[in-house]
């Protein structure tokens, strides 16, 4: 495993749990401002992943298991069958935040499942076993970030030029991101390569927060809107995909940030390796495959508007679909904390995951 300090590690963390409170990095602020905000109830923690405050799979996870500890925290004066019900009906609401990361829903089910089966009679201890077990998912998240920085990191070598798209990276997880975990152990180890980052239309997670953190820890980095992917291949610097994901269905389909099945498309053409770096906790073997998946459609704002500017007629027709989902004979492989899985992926992941 690794030692020593990374770069990442001077990045603010997404998700902090802190003298009995949670506090969210607001990343719609970012890269101008880095603003910590304390969550009091389970309508902010809901709020502040839907409006993609907090957003990244294993960031919703963590925000979502403490969150529940948020709402749960004044509740502990109930009678324990009253707290079960409570703890089942907040981790449904937060749940609903978003639908197409699959993080969310089992960090949640875990927290759950774990108070069902705990035994305990007091609403007090059972609180604080909850809390416990948010602290746990948090820290193997970091266990997993770095393991999959390990396995993926021999893949970038001397001299490449690596492609992601939108941000799977520090602020997206407990610490060094999923798709940036390679990069940052690649970079600890004196390996000199070049990121290019697409900007991630419509709200720029790539422009505002992974160029920006690879930018903070010293990493070479180039940003470059969505449809110049096409060109920097055909000129022959990308070298390598990687990006993260927000579900892995059973057969290796990924859904990722929209636009990631035309850097596939496009990286398959041109004969680049595309892999895509995810922990345990983004694989579904309970999703057959990729159109199974429940696609997030969002606001018209986000898509008639650039900034604060509006960009479009007023009354035009808008479709805002957040994700899209990537076919598995795209996909040159997955990196998981376990190794990396190729292709037959419905049978490996079953023997690696199942």
């Amino acid at each position: 495993m690794l030692n020593g300090q990374l770069a990442a590690d001077n990045l603010p963390r997404a998700v902090r749990w802190e003298e009995g409170d949670l506090y969210l990095l607001d990343q719609t602020r970012l890269p101008l401002e880095t603003c910590m905000e304390k969550q009091e109830t389970a309508q902010q923690v809901w709020d502040s992943i839907h409006v993609l405050k907090v957003r990244g799979a294993p960031a919703i996870g963590i925000a979502g298991a403490y969150g529940l500890c948020v709402a749960l925290k004044d509740k502990t004066g109930l009678a324990i069958d009253e707290f079960m019900a409570e703890v089942e009906n907040q981790a449904a609401f937060l749940d609903s935040s978003r639908p197409t990361a699959v993080n969310l829903g089992w960090a949640l089910r875990r927290m759950v499942a774990m108070a069902k089966a705990s035994g305990i009679t007091d609403a007090t201890a059972l609180y604080d076993r909850l809390v416990a077990e948010a602290v746990a998912i948090h820290e193997e998240d970091i266990g997993l970030c770095r393991a999959m920085g390990e396995n993926g990191a021999p893949l970038i070598t001397e001299g490449m030029g690596v492609l992601t798209h939108c941000n799977a990276g520090s602020l997206a997880t407990s610490e060094l991101g999923t798709a940036t975990a390679p990069m940052y152990v690649a970079h600890s180890r004196g390996v000199n390569f070049r990121v290019y980052a697409d900007e991630t239309r419509p709200l720029l997670q790539g422009a505002r927060l992974t160029s920006w953190e690879l930018q903070q820890s010293g990493i070479d980095v180039t940003l470059l809107t969505d449809n110049m992917a096409a060109h920097i291949m055909s000129q022959g610097l990308i070298d390598l995909v990687i990006t993260g994901t927000d579900r892995v269905a059973a057969n290796g389909d990924v859904a990722n940030k929209i636009g990631t099945m035309g850097v596939a498309i496009l990286a398959k053409h041109f004969g680049i390796p595309f892999y895509v770096c995810c922990p345990s906790s983004t694989i579904d073997l309970d999703t057959a495959h990729g159109k199974d998946i429940p696609i997030e459609e969002r606001g018209d704002d986000e898509v008639t508007s650039f900034g604060a500017r509006r960009t479009a007629p007023e009354g035009i027709k808008v479709r805002n679909p957040a994700f899209d989902v990537t076919p598995n004979e795209l996909v040159t492989g997955l990196i998981t904390e376990k190794g990396i899985i190729c292709e037959p992926y419905t049978e490996n992941l079953r023997a690696m995951f199942g």
